[in-house]
């Protein structure tokens, strides 16, 4: 057989990666390039930019989820294009919501009497927005009608010094004062002998936390039920309770079945939560449910043209993908109840193991052992001599992989300095057990280091804490 000399051609075989011009030059970062590359080497080039990225997996940090099933990252992956405000092209995406807000609904215990409703949202900050403009709107509905003129003072909001940073752009973006009662050291919560002090008839209503992001700390909802319900049998100026569940809401439904802070109190009108974080779903999806059409104003709710079609919405945001929807609901028809508490009390038990650990090693106050969520926040012991801070551990543990937030607390204990660990889903006990054998060597590490780095005197906040 005879063999004639073949030419390749341009597309005959792939060039290495590693040795096109796109590897062999700076990358323009600012501007467009102005010639197209492989998509297989823009993924390669994309991917070695997040090279010196954390580990998802190691940040203690964060309350949002890091894990999910493949199966639930098919379905996400595969749904990306549809857009959940399409009602009309999207029916099913729709009805997959719909038995969402019903699902959450129930585990809350909102009453099909008073005709409940809800929404997804982008996450809980959207969820706490849409919940504080309801608010607003039904008190000034409410005050007009009394005859108070809504316009000579600034409306408030009453809440404990430990809130979220969502709920001060609430009061920046719609222009209501945050009344922020401060927390005590014996509780670390909201303060019930002193919030009513801040309730005026300009009081658009109460937020009470299940799940302080400082400390994994739940407010007493029930006891400040209680305090409401005295109140309002004294004026005609009601003011009504909104739990930001951001944390708890998909977590002590599960866990702590017999503790009531949700619409089974009569002065609840309104509840958000997070989906991606204790509902286990990969960041972007949050949710809010009123416990009656009557708390929230019909004002609030627009009835869209959109691709030949009218739906109604009450979301700030518009076009978003739906596949965090999808991934909420492929993971409620996934684990059921059954599947959500043993995913939970596990969580729990690592917590209490970490917290337990930490007792032992001497040199920390534990203020959370993680028996309202699965947080684990603790100080050093001040009675001891110790030449090292919590910044310069949050710095050797991060050697290890590890990012441990090291924060002040808020208002009134912002001397305080702590850390915090949030344990979720894929911490498990092998993994606990690692991070303590860590944290046992950095210790040691510190106790014998002759150079430190960190002024005691200094409070910032290390790592991210929100």
């Amino acid at each position: 057989m005879i063999h004639k000399k073949r030419r390749h051609e341009d597309n005959d075989y792939l060039e290495p990666i590693f040795g096109t011009k796109a590897e062999g030059q700076i990358l323009p970062n600012y501007r467009l390039a102005q010639q197209p590359i492989e998509p297989r080497i823009a993924h390669q080039l994309v991917k070695d930019e997040l090279l010196d990225e954390g580990s998802a997996r190691q940040n203690l940090a964060t309350f949002c989820q890091t894990f999910m099933e493949p199966e639930a990252i098919d379905l996400m992956a595969n749904t990306l294009e549809k857009n959940a405000i399409d009602k009309s092209e999207y029916p099913q995406v729709t009805e997959l919501e719909n038995r969402c807000v019903n699902m959450i609904a129930d585990l809350w215990h909102a009453n099909d009497s008073e005709d409940y409703l809800g929404t997804s949202t982008i996450g809980s900050s959207e969820a706490c927005m849409l919940a504080g403009m309801a608010m607003k709107f039904a008190w000034r509905n409410r005050v007009q009608k009394l005859g108070l003129d809504s316009t000579k003072k600034k409306p408030n909001l009453v809440i404990s010094s430990g809130y979220q940073v969502c709920w001060e752009k609430f009061g920046v973006y719609w222009d209501v004062e945050l009344r922020e009662v401060p927390i005590e050291q014996a509780e670390m919560t909201l303060n019930l002998k002193s919030v009513m002090d801040y309730v005026d008839e300009y009081t658009i209503g109460i937020v009470g936390i299940l799940g302080i992001t400082y400390t994994g700390k739940y407010d007493d909802i029930e006891q400040l039920n209680n305090l409401v319900e005295q109140y309002n049998q004294t004026t005609d100026y009601k003011v009504f309770i909104h739990v930001d569940g951001a944390s708890g809401g998909l977590f002590t439904p599960f866990v702590d079945p017999e503790l009531i802070w949700d619409f089974r109190l009569n002065n609840v009108v309104s509840i958000n939560t997070s989906g991606h974080k204790y509902g286990l779903v990969y960041p972007g999806v949050g949710w809010v449910i009123w416990r009656g059409k009557k708390y929230l104003p019909e004002e609030l709710i627009f009835e869209v043209s959109y691709l030949g079609g009218t739906m109604p919405t009450m979301a700030i945001n518009f076009s978003h993908s739906a596949s965090h929807i999808i991934g909420q609901y492929y993971n409620f028809l996934r684990f059921g109840f059954e599947g959500y508490q043993a995913i939970h009390q596990k969580t729990r038990l690592v917590a209490k193991f970490l917290g337990k650990k930490l007792t032992t090693f001497g040199d920390f106050d534990v203020i959370n052992d993680g028996n309202d969520l699965p947080v684990i926040c603790y100080s050093l012991k001040k009675d001891k001599n110790i030449h090292w801070t919590l910044y310069d551990l949050s710095d050797r543990l991060r050697m290890k992989g590890w990012q441990v937030p090291t924060y002040p607390l808020p208002k009134n204990m912002d001397d305080v300095l702590v850390q915090r660990i949030v344990v979720r889903e894929d911490f498990g006990m092998n993994l606990a057990h690692d991070f303590i054998k860590d944290l046992q060597s950095a210790l040691n590490e510190l106790n014998q280091a002759h150079i430190l780095f960190h002024d005691d005197d200094g409070l910032q906040s290390y790592g991210f804490t929100h």
